[in-house]
C-alpha cells in the first residue's frame, strides 16, 4: 500500500490550497517551480504549511474534499493544530 498525504499551501495573499501526493517535497517543488496546480502559478513565494499521513488514495481523496469544504477559519485551525485532521478523517471514513 502505498501512504498518501493531505497537504496544504499558504500562497503569498493567504489562501490555502489543499492537495494529496505521496511524495510532498517532490510535489511541493513542483508547485514552487510553477509546474504544479494552475491555481498556484504566480501566487507566490509558496509555503508548505501543513501535511498529514493519510493512508490510502480512497482515504486521501476523501479527507482532499472534506478539506475543501470546510470554511478558512476551519482550514486556519487545521494547521494551527488545534483542529485535528485524524477526527475529520475518521469521520470521513465512516461515510463511506
Amino acid at each position: 500500500m502505498t501512504n498518501w498525504h493531505l497537504y496544504l499551501i499558504r500562497t503569498a495573499n493567504g489562501a490555502l490550497y489543499t492537495g494529496i501526493s505521496t511524495d510532498v517535497a517532490r510535489r511541493f517543488q513542483e508547485h514552487s517551480s510553477g509546474k504544479g496546480a494552475r491555481a498556484l502559478r504566480g501566487k507566490g513565494p509558496l509555503q508548505l504549511v501543513y501535511q498529514q499521513l493519510v493512508g490510502s488514495h480512497s482515504q486521501a481523496l476523501k479527507l482532499e474534499a472534506a478539506v475543501k469544504r470546510l470554511k478558512k477559519i476551519q482550514k486556519e485551525q487545521l494547521v494551527a493544530g488545534a483542529f485535528p485532521c485524524t477526527d475529520l478523517l475518521q469521520e470521513v471514513c465512516d461515510e463511506g
